[in-house]
């Protein structure tokens, strides 16, 4: 580690160098310009354990030389001591608010300047050695949470190929539906983070069909009213599949299958919610579901053309929509609201 000495004579930076030289894990660089000692800063800000200042130089005195070192990246916590033979605790002041960190008098005592300068290299390195375990640890917690991310993920698969595995359709129907709730999640200003969430979660939004008879899920028809009754069961039973988890991807996913199907003006199911009542998660998704829905084939129906499907979307905006999602999905689709 580097130590600094910075004085406009010669003679007194060569005995500041031998009293300290042989500290244990130190190197003196001593300068008679100020100029150099700040090149010398910049370039080794991170190496440098203490540096030491004389007050009255040409160029720069002391102070202004502090000032400026502290404005160094990775040097405001360097231990900075300053030398001067005039005793005005004014001078003093001003040179602690300046980041002067200790004083030294002269003419100099060997012993003193040994023990002060070990103290503030040892100092320093611990200072150093708290900051590499700091970074350590937000390493560590950075790994921990992607390894828990990628588990989460592998869950989500893992339930989607056991919802494709009744219905070859429902995996592109999910990626496509977190791709529209990507869309109106950023149209609305959401954080890139929740957006993210959002998208994952959405692609659960089905998985309570997993319990619904082939009988009615495959039905190529149109459904009776109790057949209807039974498909629209798939919503409280996502959530009862999902939720419990301490998972917040999970506890999001189970409230996007609990609400997607409830419509703005309160005639929804599985719960009749209305308006902000509703979670903005089962907002988004509900018009991300429907869309697809429309623009897809399905054995029942033939697909929609994008205009007519968003004609349906614009038309229900206030009844069965979200209106400010509704804006931000069209907006996002370039369609006039």
């Amino acid at each position: 580690m580097f130590v600094l000495i910075l004085d406009d004579a010669p003679l007194n930076n060569l005995l500041l160098a031998e009293v300290i030289r042989d500290l244990p894990g130190c190197t003196v660089r001593d300068f008679t310009r100020p100029a150099d000692a700040m090149a010398f800063v910049q370039a080794n800000a991170a190496e440098i354990g203490v540096a030491i200042s004389d007050y009255e130089m040409p160029e720069m005195n002391g102070i202004e030389f502090i000032r400026s070192a502290r404005m160094v990246a990775g040097f405001a916590h360097v231990p900075i001591v300053m030398v001067t033979s005039l005793d005005q605790r004014s001078l003093r002041r001003e040179a602690l608010t300046a980041g002067a960190t200790d004083f030294l008098a002269k003419p100099f005592d060997a012993v003193e300047i040994r023990a002060r300068v070990s103290n503030l290299l040892a100092l320093n390195q611990a200072r150093l050695d708290q900051a590499d375990r700091a970074a350590w640890l937000d390493r560590e917690v950075k790994a921990a949470t992607a390894l828990i991310a990628a588990r989460e993920r592998e869950i989500v698969m893992m339930l989607m190929k056991a919802a494709e595995h009744r219905d070859n359709e429902t995996g592109n129907h999910v990626a496509r539906v977190a791709g529209l709730v990507t869309v109106i999640a950023a149209g609305l200003g959401l954080p890139e983070r929740e957006v993210e969430q959002l998208s994952l979660a959405s692609t659960m939004h089905d998985v309570g069909k997993i319990s619904v008879p082939d009988s009615i899920l495959l039905k190529p028809g149109p459904l009776t009213d109790a057949e209807r009754s039974e498909m629209q069961t798939h919503a409280e039973r996502g959530k009862r599949i999902l939720e419990g988890s301490s998972s917040s991807l999970m506890q999001l996913a189970a409230e996007i299958a609990a609400t997607h199907h409830e419509r703005w003006d309160g005639t929804g199911y599985p719960v009749g919610l209305s308006g902000e009542a509703i979670p903005l998660s089962g907002r988004i998704v509900a018009i991300a579901d429907v869309y697809d829905a429309l623009t897809s084939e399905r054995p029942y129906k033939k697909a929609w053309s994008e205009a007519e499907a968003l004609q349906h979307i614009r038309a229900n905006a206030g009844s069965h929509f979200d209106p400010a999602c509704v804006e931000a999905f069209l907006r996002a689709r370039n369609a006039p609201g």
